[in-house]
């Protein structure tokens, strides 16, 4: 079922994906397996952006499909035992991007993970994430970015953050489309998260749970 979960995400049948999502809801499936089948999606239909086989327009459709998957989960994710709160993580698409999918992703694994999360979106100044960072006192941020040239705007916002003196002590991951271990060098970022589970792992790991 997960699988025909994936597939009907992945090819933009969203009629089915939804229908399939209730069932499983109904059928008394793990709501995270649900979630897990619409991250798995997502990355296949990152690829295939990425290839020049989708474009915007099933990218904006994958992020309304993702986002009724969310609704239908949640009602399930609070009958489950209450989180014990863990720290608090400030995400942002960095300025000049305005994917923001595999960010909300992040978002919601790292809420249902027991984490505060303070979302500042699309298109986010380094002078914003200064800002916020002074305001939240998060111990973790997450810069995403899709596109190339947010490689530059990462690094100019970790560089930002520095300058403010607010670096000491906060751990700094990246994300998005093409973001490897060379961009986190360029950036000076921490640690970047290949996926959502991993930008879950790196936070837990950072703030020293198991």
């Amino acid at each position: 079922m997960s699988k025909k979960l994936v597939n009907a995400i992945a090819d933009m049948r969203e009629e089915e994906a939804l229908k399939l999502a209730k069932e499983m809801v109904e059928g008394g499936a793990e709501p995270m397996a649900i979630l897990g089948a619409a991250r798995e999606a997502m990355d296949i239909i990152g690829q295939r952006y990425e290839k020049g086989t989708y474009f915007l327009p099933e990218l904006i459709l994958a992020g309304e499909m993702l986002n009724q998957i969310t609704d239908i989960v949640k009602p399930e994710l609070a009958k489950l035992p209450e989180i014990e709160r863990h720290g608090k993580v400030l995400i942002g698409t960095v300025e000049g991007d305005i994917h923001d999918i595999g960010k909300n992703i992040v978002s919601f694994m790292l809420d249902v993970n027991g984490f505060d999360v303070l979302d500042l979106g699309v298109d986010v100044s380094p002078q914003k994430f200064v800002e916020a960072i002074r305001d939240f006192e998060p111990q973790v941020v997450g810069l995403s970015g899709f596109l190339t040239l947010a490689f530059d705007v990462m690094k100019e916002t970790v560089e930002a953050i520095k300058t403010a003196g607010l670096r000491d002590g906060l751990k700094i991951m990246i994300g998005g489309g093409q973001v490897n271990e060379k961009i986190q060098e360029y950036a000076g970022a921490d640690a970047y998260g290949k996926d959502a589970m991993a930008g879950v792992s790196l936070a837990k790991k950072w703030v020293g749970v198991k």
